[in-house]
């Protein structure tokens, strides 16, 4: 039986633990004979302590944002030429992460997170293990944490990120333009355009708790013209609000754990209205559905942000907390055939550099090979 270990870090709903969770459950669908397991580095090696880590991240990007976007931006995005080291990481977790290998003894180890990768290419580049590690980067962008040179694999979300680590002297053959990877089963069906009187928008973005849904969702003023459903996920706050609004135009819907369901939403949209997290971006793009950004936490999503405008793939809607008639600027948007039609060629533009190939393909491959080569 072959053991994969997935990394992602901290215990919160985010966008690593939607990749390794999608990963995951497909590759186990379609080996059973594969034992795939998720850890997190914080909780293996210190318990408890990581409920209390996860807490004091979000309180600090709610109530000081501008610090934590300057002290994220200087630490580990700026002067991408310095090769920094992570001294307090490695002192708080090398000997913790020697101890999960022994352990476990997994055949492949895949990240989605940057830590994780940190501290197993410090060990593979020390010659402590020699087991293959996959980096699957779920933002647009790599951060200086991300473990780089002794990784073996590199599956990344665009060609412009590939260019990047053939500059870092990463070899073409592997690195992988698989975009930020989602469940295969949101795979099946896509958006189409529709002409319609009534538009449906998904709203999402509301699951963690912090940020600026509630405040969005209350400046809508729905005419009658956009019914939105909003994924509120296992925010019951957020959707116990909505279904105080009563406005039969704005629909709650708690936590999906079907990925049936949630394809079914996706097919169902006209545009989603997000925040510009790596997978929701990556499913939506998938599915070639309009995506409107309102909100961007500080750090990796002010980032992806960035680049995403830069592409032409989102609409930034601005100052949308000081500006009236929200809907009206959302539909002037979807009504208009110039920007339908280049965003289509952005959506194109960007299908075309992803591989052909599915990721559980290549990491069945990996496997192979390893098999092979010990």
């Amino acid at each position: 039986m072959k053991r994969v270990l997935f990394m992602p870090f901290l215990q919160i709903s985010s966008g690593h633990h939607h990749a390794a969770d999608g990963m995951m459950e497909y590759m186990h669908e379609i080996d059973e004979s594969l034992c795939c397991e998720k850890i997190d580095i914080l909780s293996y090696s210190y318990g408890k302590m990581e409920t209390f880590v996860s807490a004091f991240y979000l309180k600090w990007i709610h109530l000081f944002p501008g610090m934590y976007s300057w002290i994220y931006r200087k630490s580990v995005f700026e002067n991408e030429q310095e090769k920094k080291r992570f001294r307090l990481y490695e002192l708080l977790f090398l000997v913790w992460m020697e101890k999960l290998i022994r352990e476990k003894k997994p055949d492949l180890i895949i990240c989605t997170h940057a830590l994780p990768s940190y501290m197993l290419n410090q060990l593979k580049s020390r010659k402590k293990h020699a087991i293959p590690v996959i980096n699957v980067y779920t933002d647009y962008f790599i951060n200086q944490i991300w473990g780089i040179e002794a990784i073996d694999y590199h599956f990344v979300p665009s060609r412009e990120l590939k260019e990047y680590l053939i500059s870092r002297g990463i070899e073409s053959e592997r690195i992988h333009v698989t975009g930020i990877p989602i469940h295969p089963l949101l795979k099946t069906g896509t958006s189409e355009p529709k002409k319609r009187r009534t538009y449906s928008i998904l709203i999402s973005g509301g699951n963690l708790g912090v940020g600026s849904i509630k405040t969005f969702v209350q400046k809508l003023e729905p005419a009658g013209n956009i019914h939105y459903k909003v994924l509120c996920g296992k925010n019951n706050k957020l959707y116990r609000l909505i279904k105080q609004m009563s406005n039969p135009m704005i629909k709650p819907l708690s936590y999906i754990s079907s990925k049936e369901e949630m394809n079914q939403l996706y097919n169902e949209a006209d545009a989603i209205i997000t925040k510009p997290g790596g997978v929701t971006i990556s499913e939506s793009l998938y599915k070639k559905i309009p995506i409107f950004v309102y909100h961007a936490l500080p750090g990796q999503e002010e980032i992806n942000l960035r680049y995403l405008k830069k592409l032409g793939l989102v609409f930034h809607l601005e100052n949308w907390k000081t500006k009236s008639h929200l809907e009206e600027q959302i539909l002037s948007i979807l009504y208009c055939e110039r920007h339908r039609s280049v965003l289509d060629k952005q959506f194109n533009s960007y299908h075309q550099q992803l591989s052909k190939q599915d990721f559980s393909v290549m990491v069945g491959q990996i496997l192979a090979k390893y098999d092979e080569t010990f």
